[in-house]
């Protein structure tokens, strides 16, 4: 994994942006990320799409890389922890999850994330809120309207278009920033890209394979 990083600092807090689809939050030990979506693959292969089905397995082998390097405490996942119902990647992530036993991994739900409350920590979670606040940040999947605190969401899965000095047009996964709210991108790899429906007057971290550029 070739990690690309960016310290920024909201509300007095030191955050770490990856190119790797995730980040750190350093006061709090937390590793956070929005969108892994278990069960896409599975489910488009179950309606005929062919797909290759080490997906889920190489997310998680970036998602465990990740740990390692940070070091955290905790997982932050902002909603779409699931994409479907009950499915076979759950039994993938439960079998992943058991080799950091003591990772505390906090959900908060976004729409996908239907299963009750004990299947979901049957398969690794711990505490599950529908927004979660600590200090001044508040964490919500969608966007929150009329917050005092800054809002860390999800579900947009964010990008950017960016013009190469051939004058083509290529789009990369992006980080969102405004003044009130961060904006993460997809942690899976099988999403596709918002790149119109973004807030005003925002801040992108866009990024590659190798690399993590603002603009």
């Amino acid at each position: 994994m070739m990690l690309a990083e960016k310290k920024i600092l909201i509300r007095n807090q030191n955050i770490i942006l990856t190119n790797q689809r995730a980040m750190f939050w350093e006061e709090s030990s937390a590793l956070i990320f929005s969108d892994l979506h278990l069960g896409k693959t599975a489910h488009f292969r179950k309606n005929g799409i062919a797909l290759p089905d080490n997906l889920i397995q190489n997310d998680l082998r970036r998602l465990s890389d990740l740990i390692h390097h940070f070091q955290p405490d905790q997982l932050i996942i902002v909603g779409d922890f699931l994409h479907a119902g009950k499915n076979s990647e759950l039994d993938i992530f439960h079998t992943w999850k058991i080799q950091f036993p003591n990772l505390k991994m906090i959900l908060v739900k976004g729409n996908h994330d239907r299963l009750s409350k004990d299947h979901l920590q049957k398969w690794g979670v711990d505490e599950i809120y529908a927004t979660y606040e600590e200090d001044e940040l508040i964490f919500s999947h969608d966007k929150l309207e009329n917050q005092e605190k800054f809002v860390i969401s999800g579900h947009l899965h964010p990008g950017v278009r960016v013009k190469t000095a051939v004058h083509r047009f290529l789009r990369f996964p992006s980080y969102i920033v405004t003044p009130q709210q961060l904006i993460l991108p997809a942690f899976s790899s099988f999403t596709g890209l918002d790149t119109k429906n973004h807030p005003e007057k925002c801040q992108y971290f866009f990024f590659t394979e190798d690399g993590l550029y603002e603009i």
